[in-house]
């Protein structure tokens, strides 16, 4: 059986799965969950340079589309933590092939970029 899916397709619902992947922060998100859940401040000091406005809005967008649970724990004072579903666990090994190509790709990029630059 094939996939019916095609991201190509303008109509395509692959599209907003693929939007929410690729939003600004949710690598970044991700990874950070990638061993264990989080609170929202320790999320915003982990990922340096999120606001928290794009932290919220980015987590809520995470939650809806079940990339990642909200649990709130009844303590003194009350909290909420931040973890991967087993969906959102999914996305750990494809999105760290692409950390690691960032990683290692870098001087190959600056490189790139100098070259342009020398040519304007």
């Amino acid at each position: 059986m094939g996939n019916a899916y095609n991201v190509m397709a303008a109509t395509c619902p692959s599209r907003t799965v693929l939007h929410r992947i690729g939003a600004r922060w949710t690598v970044f998100i991700v990874n950070a969950l990638d061993n264990r859940s989080m609170r929202f401040t320790e999320l915003k000091a982990h990922i340096r340079g999120i606001t928290p406005k794009a932290l919220t809005e980015t987590l809520r967008a995470m939650e809806y589309d079940g990339l990642i649970a909200r649990t709130e724990i009844p303590a003194h004072p009350p909290h909420v933590e931040y973890a991967l579903t087993d969906l959102g666990r999914s996305l750990l090994t494809p999105l760290r092939a692409v950390r690691e190509w960032a990683e290692s790709h870098v001087p190959d990029i600056e490189r790139a970029r100098a070259q342009a630059d020398a040519q304007r």
